[in-house]
């Protein structure tokens, strides 16, 4: 496996993309299964605050678990582009976001949901900018912590393997987490037993401290207009769960 290079294609290193962009950041977080979607992004450059992976200061133990998920022989083929594994957040994370692999902008910035599926996931969440991108607030943990390369149809699948071998690791350095919020097929069917996105999220208050949604790219907005309980019923709810979990009244 160390060998194995799931892209399968010649990119830019990531450091190399970051020189080049001196206006912001540009991100993309995407999937294709049952509920996961893909989202082509925009072109044009999102000024953000910076969330990379790297570290500064004294290590962690969750920055020294993220260090062994960057070293690990699996990783090789991203680490030689010099990506970094994009798994946000401190110890002290109160909600916890369960995604899919990383897009391909998601994985040359460092930040996660930075683009329009973001924006409107922080007005589902109730929360500004500030917040979101809180690592004592919020921590994103994705089924994959690298982009996976394109598909013949959106993105590639995570590597089954990385949830399994990581997960269970991280989650239990995010102790203090009161909420999980569970985004699309592929981190439903891991945590909830069922990739079916769409009973999944009808039936989302009795999965809690686990709270399934829809994946907010626009391209899911076919979902939505088919479905406008969501919008009426579970993301007001949400946005309650959202607030006891960070204690913002």
């Amino acid at each position: 496996r160390a060998a194995e290079d799931p892209v399968g294609q010649d990119h830019e290193t990531a450091a190399a993309r970051r020189r080049r962009r001196t206006r912001g950041r540009r991100h993309h977080d995407s999937g294709r299964h049952d509920g996961d979607v893909h989202d082509p992004g925009e072109d044009h450059v999102i000024a953000t605050p910076a969330r990379s992976a790297r570290q500064t200061g004294p290590m962690s133990s969750l920055d020294a678990l993220r260090a062994r998920v960057a070293e690990h022989p699996s990783n090789a083929w991203a680490r030689e582009r010099g990506w970094d594994p994009l798994i946000v957040g401190t110890e002290r994370a109160r909600v916890l976001i369960l995604s899919q692999a990383p897009g391909r902008l998601a994985q040359a910035s460092g930040i996660a949901f930075d683009d329009p599926s973001g924006r409107l996931l922080r007005s589902w969440m109730g929360v500004t900018d500030e917040e979101f991108w809180n690592p004592d607030l919020v921590a994103v943990l994705p089924m994959d912590a690298y982009f996976p390369g394109k598909g013949t149809s959106g993105d590639k699948p995570p590597r089954r393997d990385f949830a399994d071998r990581w997960h269970p690791m991280f989650l239990e350095r995010f102790a203090d987490v009161r909420l999980r919020i569970v985004i699309g097929g592929y981190a439903q069917r891991r945590y909830l037993g069922s990739s079916d996105v769409t009973a999944n999220v009808r039936a989302a208050e009795t999965f809690l401290p686990m709270y399934p949604i829809v994946h907010p790219s626009p391209l899911a907005r076919g979902w939505r207009t088919r479905n406008p309980w969501f919008v009426e019923e579970k993301v007001p709810q949400l946005r309650r769960l959202v607030r006891d979990a960070i204690g913002r009244g």
